[in-house]
Order: C-alpha cells, then sequence, then structure tokens
C-alpha cells in the first residue's frame, strides 16, 4: 500500500440550534452538552457517511432517484448521518456562479436532498466551503475579488482579505436563510441539519503557525476546530494501524478531558485502488474506528461517531474514488457498518432508560415532598 487516507477530523461544529433560538428539549434538533451531542436530552451517537454529490445530483431531477436509494440504503443499515456540500462556486454547473448570485436549479437540488434526509430520519451536516479547487473551493473566492480590481497573493488571502470575507459570510447568511421549496422550513430551522461545517479541510499553509485561520474560524463561527487530514506513505497496514489506534485514543482523551466538547471522527476510509488492498484490511481499519468510538460512547466519554467516505449507489461509476462503499452490494463492510450502527442505537437505549429512570425518581420524590407537606398540615390552621 502507497497511501492511506485516514482523514480523521477532530470537529467541533456549529449545531444548529445555534441559529434556532426559541426552541424546545424535543424539538429535534442535536445541542452539545460538556463532551455529548444531546438529541431530545439523550446522549446522541453518529454512525454516519459522506456524500460529496448528493446536491449536485439531485440537481437534475431525472437522477433524484439515486439520492432516495443512498437514504434509503443507509437507513437500512442503521445509518444515521450524512455529511454533504453546500457549495459550488463557480465553473460547471455552479450553485454560486458568482458571488451574490445563485442558480436556483441546484438550490432546488439541496433543497430536495434535505427533504429526502429528513423522510429517512437522516440528519445532514452540510459544508460551507472547499479548501481544494474542485467546486471552486477558496481559489474560486479569491479570483472573484482579483477580477474585480482586489490584489491578493495567494490563495491563502481567503482567509485575512476583507472582501473576500464578506463574500463567503454572505454565502453563510443566504445558505441559512434558504427557504426549503420542498419542506416550506428555512434551512436554519430545520432540525434535519444537525451542524454546520465551515470549510471542508482548512489549511492556511503560509501561515504554519495557525493564528491566521484561527482568527477567521473565531470571526466565522462561534466554534469550529478541526485537525488537518493524516496522510500515511509507504506504510504497512500493520504500522497504519498502529498509528491509528494511537491518534484516536489521543484525540479522544483531549477532547474528553481538555477541549470538553464532542469529537467525530468526519472521514476515514481504505481504497481498493491501492495495491494489495483486501477486503479484509478495510475491515479492519472500519472496526478500529468504530471499537475506539464505541468503548468510549459506553462509558459516557467524547466520541460522538464516525462518518466514512464515501456512500456510492447503483449506476454512479463516474462518482467512484476507490474508497466508496455501495450499501446494495453485500459485503463484509456492509455488515461491520450495519453492526456499528446497532451497537450506538443499543447505547443510547440505555442512556434514555436512565434518564427515564431519573424522571421517575424525581417525579416520586416530589410527590412523597407534597404528601408530607399536605399530611404535616391537616387539621392545622392555615393563614388568618
Amino acid at each position: 500500500m502507497t497511501r492511506l487516507a485516514l482523514a480523521l477530523l477532530l470537529v467541533t461544529l456549529i449545531h444548529q440550534g445555534c441559529f434556532h433560538f426559541q426552541v424546545e428539549a424535543g424539538d429535534g434538533f442535536i445541542r452539545t452538552r460538556g463532551v455529548h451531542f444531546l438529541l431530545n436530552g439523550s446522549p446522541y451517537y453518529a454512525n454516519g457517511f459522506n456524500a460529496y454529490w448528493l446536491m449536485y445530483t439531485a440537481s437534475d431531477p431525472s437522477q433524484r432517484p439515486k439520492v432516495s436509494a443512498a437514504f434509503r440504503e443507509a437507513a437500512s443499515h442503521g445509518l444515521t448521518v450524512a455529511r454533504t456540500w453546500a457549495f459550488s462556486d463557480g465553473g460547471y454547473r455552479p450553485l454560486q456562479y458568482s458571488p451574490g448570485y445563485y442558480n436556483e436549479q441546484m438550490f432546488k437540488g439541496l433543497d430536495f436532498v434535505i427533504a429526502e434526509a429528513r423522510s429517512y430520519g437522516i440528519k445532514l451536516i452540510l459544508s460551507f466551503a472547499n479548501n481544494y479547487d474542485s467546486f471552486g473551493g477558496k481559489q474560486q473566492y479569491v479570483n472573484w475579488a482579483r477580477s474585480r480590481g482586489q490584489y491578493l497573493s495567494s490563495d491563502d488571502d481567503f482567509f485575512r482579505h476583507p472582501v473576500v470575507k464578506g463574500y463567503f459570510k454572505n454565502h453563510i447568511k443566504t445558505v441559512l436563510y434558504r427557504y426549503n421549496s420542498f419542506t416550506g422550513i428555512h434551512y436554519k430551522d430545520d432540525p434535519t441539519i444537525m451542524a454546520w461545517e465551515l470549510m471542508n479541510e482548512p489549511r492556511c499553509t503560509s501561515d504554519p503557525s495557525g493564528r491566521t485561520i484561527q482568527a477567521w474560524i473565531a470571526e466565522m463561527a462561534s466554534f469550529s476546530m478541526r485537525i488537518p487530514d493524516q496522510w500515511l506513505s509507504s506504510s504497512n497496514d500493520q504500522n497504519q494501524l498502529s498509528f491509528l489506534n494511537n491518534w484516536l485514543d489521543t484525540h479522544i482523551q483531549d477532547a474528553q478531558n481538555i477541549l470538553r466538547k464532542p469529537i467525530l471522527i468526519a472521514e476515514f476510509g481504505k481504497s481498493w485502488k491501492d495495491p494489495g488492498f483486501s477486503a479484509y484490511q478495510r475491515d479492519l481499519l472500519f472496526n478500529t474506528v468504530y471499537y475506539k468510538i464505541y468503548s468510549s460512547a459506553k462509558r459516557g466519554g467524547a466520541a460522538a461517531g464516525g462518518l466514512f467516505w464515501q456512500l456510492l449507489t447503483e449506476g454512479m461509476d463516474n462518482f467512484r474514488d476507490g474508497y466508496e462503499i455501495i450499501l446494495g452490494q453485500p459485503s463484509s463492510t456492509a455488515n461491520v457498518i450495519a453492526q456499528q450502527a446497532h451497537k450506538l442505537y443499543q447505547i443510547r437505549k440505555i442512556f434514555s432508560r436512565m434518564r427515564n429512570v431519573e424522571r421517575w425518581k424525581r417525579a416520586r420524590a416530589a410527590r412523597a415532598r407534597r404528601g408530607h407537606w399536605r399530611g404535616g398540615n391537616r387539621g392545622k390552621r392555615v393563614g388568618n
């Protein structure tokens, strides 16, 4: 094997509840409390997938059955979260033609994705931009500013230049306030959207100190932090798994004890294009990630779930990148994914049951106190 893309991301996401100010505990929004995500007051664990292609495919009504099939197959395997793009800047079939000008057909594709995810009980993580030039990315924003007479020396000026930052803020606002043509709900008010991600794999290589990108994050969101991808080159499977185990242990512990925030493993996978690939090795990698998540979750720890890269469905050969999982085709990896979903569901049931027991105990204690007060005052004169 020449390369294994782990893309293990520590994500402190902008959860959707931040944009919905008048909400109740049972409203279906994912929230954070300490090291946990919560759904309707109970800990929430995400077993999910990446599918960057959803909006692009759904923008063509004739291709929407593929989106429906992907969600249907995911739901049947117990998957609960999908991460996808809410951007396509410039170029072929864009969402945003130029700053502030949008392609309604592409937006309707995203509307359909959200509505369809909602119908299958799948939460979404939507990313606002790309670090890379695929689907435009930060390079497109910089080029837009240059075309309007602004001087920018590099693509990293995306994180610094006020004009570019203004373009990006406008895109965030436009997406948040989009009225979904299928559901009749503004995106910001839709509990289907679990969280917003400022950028896919953000990097500012011109400032290795990290100060520029941290300042950008602080400006753009109340909180959002990610670790850069881990690329393991010229390393055998045993060394890669050893690295993976150590990486997961370290970052789960840091999230638990230092950051006090939930950690979501937002991308992991193994490519069949690598020399010496075997389904056994892919299953071993998935099981390694899943075991670390499960072990933390059952202790009430910070690991909140994992999203493999990437889910496809039948008839999507043009999107194959070597990492694809097609759940409609029987495979050992599909079984591994379904087993993890079942285990996380059982943990959630246990925590929910414990929460109900605590509620019952509190209610019983309250009734006992009221009964004692009434009994103690029986026969006594009350008032003047």
